[in-house]
């Protein structure tokens, strides 16, 4: 009987590959992965380009930030596309309008305005969320949701290469250098997502628009948003402001401010497969509480500034805990939205990128105000213990409506 459940767990991948089509997920982490190295270019070069510009502390978390607010609008865009006419479509077009913002950062991209304009622009890459999440979700049997969709979405890796050579080829080109060199990658995804990906065959017939914002009406939806809203906002936030912190805080070059971001953000992007996997095992809810209990711990004791080595090793656990959280949410959508994946995971997808907004903003602004970071990361503490808060409350509704069903919350 033992060695039957560790035949199970070894075969973990050999289901992936009989049960759905692994060159499907490779291409939709392929695409999640530059995309996201593209979306979170302007907080990997942020000190180069306030450094340029001589912004105050509030406007460079505005400028790191606006990427994140736009992919929140275009992943409602993006993940109605998704469900009206396929994944691989989607996503091939939301490549070539990743395009733009590249060419135009490259060659121009001289002015405060050029810049606000790009970083709406970058949204689209980060709209890529709502696209590759719900093609391998649609490949793969329920019992495998949290392990596919982990696989995928560990594309948010993609921030890794970002802030470890974004400043680095930087130091040698500057910040619009690294814009052209970006259409590289983006070039060969491009190419390879049109060779291996396929619509998956559960693809559901295009519905009336208004019918896919009847998920608005249900309560699992604003649950699922907020509790994204504080995974995911503040991994995606963190990697964009965390060099700057870096640099303001603790006096680092640039580039040792990229490496210790790098450092952070391959925490949490690494785990969220795992974050995934476990949910699948204990149920996405219960890993979740654990996972806000030691967010807010973990904040908290950023917000007391320690030294160097300290609030690595606090913010490299923070990380872990954002990318866990990131797949334990997204264990549970697909159990409860079935059919509205795509534009599910785009209203989920748009909360989380609300979140990753705020909280550079939260941190900049409050940095201007009181003078110091701590009293941006308590606050943030103070999330994670409100996000338990909301975990609790929604899942005594889901108890009765899920368990009846057989599924593990």
């Amino acid at each position: 009987m033992d060695l039957c459940k560790g035949e199970k767990k070894m075969n973990v991948f050999t289901n992936l590959r009989q049960n759905g089509h692994a060159p499907s997920l490779l291409a939709s982490f392929l695409y999640f992965d530059v995309s996201f190295m593209i979306w979170v270019l302007l907080g990997a070069l942020g000190v180069y380009i306030t450094q340029d510009f001589n912004l105050s502390p509030a406007e460079k978390g505005m400028v790191v930030a606006i990427p994140t607010l736009a992919g929140s609008f275009f992943r409602l865009i993006m993940g109605l596309l998704t469900d009206r006419i396929g994944p691989r479509q989607t996503a091939i077009g939301g490549m070539l309008v990743t395009m733009v913002p590249l060419i135009w950062g490259w060659l121009f991209g001289h002015t405060m305005s050029e810049l606000y304009f790009i970083g709406i622009l970058l949204g689209v890459a980060g709209a890529s969320f709502s696209v590759a999440l719900p093609m391998a979700s649609r490949w793969y049997p329920l019992h495998l949701q949290g392990v596919a969709m982990g696989i995928a979405g560990a594309g948010n890796s993609g921030t890794v290469l970002a802030t470890l050579f974004g400043p680095r080829i930087a130091e040698h080109i500057g910040w619009n250098g690294v814009m052209g060199v970006a259409l590289i990658p983006l070039a060969l995804v491009f190419i390879t997502y049109i060779l291996i990906a396929k619509n998956p065959p559960r693809q559901p017939k295009p519905a009336p628009i208004i019918n896919y914002f009847k998920v608005f009406k249900q309560k699992d939806t604003w649950y699922f948003c907020l509790l994204y809203g504080v995974t995911f906002g503040g991994f995606i936030g963190l990697t964009s402001y965390l060099s700057i912190f870096f640099v303001d805080q603790y006096g680092l070059s640039n580039v040792q401010a990229g490496d210790f971001v790098t450092l952070c953000v391959i925490a949490g992007s690494c785990v969220r497969p795992i974050g995934g996997y476990i949910s699948d095992k204990i149920g996405g809810a219960r890993m979740l509480t654990f996972l806000f209990i030691f967010l807010a711990i973990f904040m908290l004791g950023v917000s007391t500034l320690p030294s160097l080595t300290y609030v690595t090793i606090l913010l490299f656990l923070g990380m872990m805990c954002l990318g866990m959280g990131n797949g334990a949410v997204f264990q549970l959508v697909p159990q409860r939205f079935q059919h509205e994946i795509g534009v599910i995971t785009g209203i989920v997808g748009a909360a989380g990128g609300v979140g990753g907004f705020f909280v550079p903003n939260l941190l900049g602004t409050l940095k201007q105000t009181t003078g110091t970071y701590a009293s941006g990361f308590m606050v943030y503490a103070l999330f994670g213990v409100a996000a338990l808060i909301i975990l609790i409350v929604a899942q005594y509704s889901w108890k009765k409506t899920w368990a009846m069903k057989g599924k593990t919350v």
